[in-house]
């Protein structure tokens, strides 16, 4: 039985190694594109290489403690092997390899992803080319543009000058965006595959989040956190377009805004 067991372990490693082979070149393999979506930002390379790095290191460690799984199994089979039980307690020298080599590997992704964390973490665009809110809650993701004059109102609750949209965001391409990103409820996770950019949005906080497109089309935003029971509905459709066309979109949200606010003050009147 043990014999059984060995190879079905075996094909453990085997069919997960090929899987991911597979999946890296998904343009032959359409069937199996379940590897990351197209990568459209100025900093996905970043992200994708330390996920490769620790890919790779996790993927030998894998391999080798399944094939030494693989070779106990076959090789110490209590129905075919006769060689005497031997007792060990154990070996000081191997305990210290066995602690010092998963040491060293952490020490190293810890040094390798500190370029990674400061560029999409730390390094704040001092003079972004773009600002937006995004106000995450239950179950929707709230847009703020700046108004005409380039500014976010932070008079009040309400800001009238200001651009409002509900999980539509619109970009600019080849331009540093930066988001003000809070939450009003509970916790969300602002998710932005294509742009490689995840930030858990935490009520009573703004946080920054920066990204730069490089290449227009439309994407996905979703919630990476489980936040309530339509936590599926927390979905948006950002859009990466020319300046012109962003200018375009925002004009005719402001004068749609602006003409919704002349018909609710004149109803008022007139009651």
């Amino acid at each position: 039985m043990n014999k059984f067991w060995s190879i079905l372990f075996l094909l453990v490693p085997i069919i997960g190694v090929a899987l991911f082979l597979f999946a890296l070149d998904d343009q032959n393999w359409p069937l199996l594109n379940y590897w990351f979506p197209d990568d459209v930002s100025e900093y996905g390379h970043i992200i994708d290489g330390l996920f490769m790095v620790i890919l790779w290191l996790t993927g030998v460690v894998f391999v080798a403690t399944e094939l030494a799984l693989v070779w106990f199994l076959w090789r110490y089979d209590g129905k075919t092997n006769r060689d005497p039980v031997k007792f060990t307690h154990g070996s000081h020298s191997l305990e210290v390899v066995w602690t010092v080599l998963p040491a060293a590997t952490l020490l190293f992704i810890a040094i390798y992803q500190m370029n990674a964390w400061a560029d999409t973490k730390i390094r704040r665009p001092e003079n972004p080319d773009f600002e937006v809110e995004i106000t995450a809650r239950r179950f929707e993701w709230r847009i703020r543009y700046p108004g005409p004059n380039g500014k976010f109102d932070e008079v009040g609750e309400l800001h009238p000058d200001d651009i409002y949209d509900v999980n539509d965001l619109h970009v600019p391409v080849d331009a540093t965006v930066l988001v003000h990103l809070k939450s009003k409820d509970v916790l969300h996770s602002f998710f932005l595959p294509n742009l490689r950019v995840k930030q858990d949005a935490v009520p009573g906080m703004k946080i920054p989040v920066w990204f730069k497109a490089r290449q227009t089309g439309e994407f996905d935003l979703v919630c990476a956190g489980l936040c309530g029971r339509r936590h599926y509905q927390v979905s948006g459709r950002p859009t990466v377009q020319t300046r012109d066309e962003l200018d375009a979109h925002l004009k005719k949200l402001l004068d749609d805004q602006r003409a919704t606010q002349s018909t609710q003050i004149t109803t008022e009147s007139e009651e």
